[in-house]
């Protein structure tokens, strides 16, 4: 017996039509909030960032290698970490398909952890991926773009997040508050990701996941956008599929792990 309300095709299809109105709409208004980001004023970015590549040192101008757009996707891996962050492994998973198909069309797509470069080159052997991914160990770069605070900055209430000030954690509480991430809405998120990345929930939680874009002109480069937590959803690409499927997200804990951990099915 279907757990679900059932009914005829000709009910069925009145319903997908009175939806499809629903989903335009909301196409339209993504269009609409794509144009928004792209009139953002741009930020001409002075500071000398280096970044350590499998080509060596860099800048972050030398990241566009040739292209006119930066995608940057900070991955959660830094240097206390055994191993990158579930979900950001998660999200990471589409990269080698749509990375090759940007840098045909002036965009290059990087990862960007604190890690330092071996730890990401051995990770990345074991992922089998082959996006570009910089390490910007010593650098202020992931500080700057707030992915990353420093522990007297988490106990005493110096995280700016996703646009919004976080609350410090009381003295004595080894428990530090859990950004409003994707992975996140479900309770043990933190808990979970810390024990698959091998350190500790404040120290896991002190890295961010986020996304920023640069565009590079006359030889300057102006940082455009970045999105943090929920704003990263739409480049979660299992996702997309899991809001399409009869049930949708349907969790109640954090399901998911690296693509080498599940059992076979």
């Amino acid at each position: 017996m279907a757990t679900h309300q059932t009914g005829t095709r000709d009910e069925w299809l009145a319903a997908r039509l009175e939806l499809l109105e629903a989903e335009k709409a909301l196409t339209r208004r993504s269009d609409e909030l794509a144009r928004q980001r792209q009139a953002l004023p741009w930020v001409r970015i002075d500071k000398a960032y280096r970044f350590e590549t499998d080509a060596g040192s860099a800048s972050l101008a030398d990241l566009f290698q040739g292209r006119s757009q930066l995608l940057v996707y900070h991955f959660m891996f830094g240097p206390d970490y055994a191993a990158g962050c579930p979900s950001c492994s998660a999200i990471a998973d589409g990269f080698d398909g749509i990375a090759v198909h940007l840098a045909h069309h002036d965009v290059m797509l990087w990862a960007v952890s604190r890690a330092p470069l071996a730890e990401l080159q051995a990770y990345q052997r074991r992922m089998g991926w082959r996006f570009p991914w910089a390490s910007s160990y010593g650098s202020d770069f992931n500080g700057d773009f707030n992915v990353w605070f420093t522990e007297a900055q988490q106990r005493e209430g110096g995280i700016d997040y996703n646009y919004r000030r976080e609350e410090a954690v009381q003295s004595g509480d080894s428990e530090p508050p859990v950004a409003d991430m994707p992975s996140r809405a479900t309770p043990d998120g933190a808990a979970v990701g810390a024990a698959m990345s091998g350190t500790d929930k404040a120290t896991y939680t002190r890295e961010r996941p986020g996304m920023s874009a640069f565009v590079l002109e006359d030889g300057v480069v102006y940082h455009t956008y970045s999105t943090y937590a929920r704003g990263l959803d739409g480049l979660w690409g299992m996702y997309q599929w899991l809001d399409r499927a009869p049930k949708g997200r349907n969790e109640t804990g954090m399901w998911w792990r690296r693509h080498d951990e599940y059992d076979e099915r």
